[in-house]
């Protein structure tokens, strides 16, 4: 049961490092899918996806302990703001995927912001 724990620490305290490179990336993606794209906006949205999805596998690991004391993070409104996402992403349209991406982005803030409060506690 240590063991796990202790795995699911580290999985906390590498996805908070990556979180705000995230964030940040989430936010540009925005702007780029809002009329700025770029040579390789296509690309950037690959990898801000495989983030997405990486963040999402760590929170299924470390729900339990996230939630430990206090529920920090609602599995239904987070799948309800993936399932959003996914829906718009799959459509291929840049508003779209923009507006999806800009409602699902408080979504990881507040993951980022989880994991931190559990680590410090």
């Amino acid at each position: 049961m240590e063991d796990l724990r202790a795995q699911q620490i580290e999985a906390l305290e590498v996805l908070c490092d990556y979180n705000e490179r995230l964030v940040k990336g989430i936010h540009d993606i925005i702007g780029e899918l809002e009329g700025e794209r770029l040579e390789d906006t296509d690309k950037f949205l690959e990898n801000i996806i495989n983030g997405i999805n990486w963040e999402i596998n760590v929170l299924n690991g470390t729900m339990a302990l996230i939630n430990e004391k206090e529920e920090r993070i609602r599995k239904e409104e987070m799948n309800e703001g993936i399932q959003e996402l996914s829906k718009a992403l799959g459509g291929k349209d840049d508003k779209e995927m923009a507006a999806a991406l800009t409602k699902a982005l408080p979504i990881f803030e507040d993951l980022g912001k989880a994991a931190k409060e559990t680590l410090e506690r």
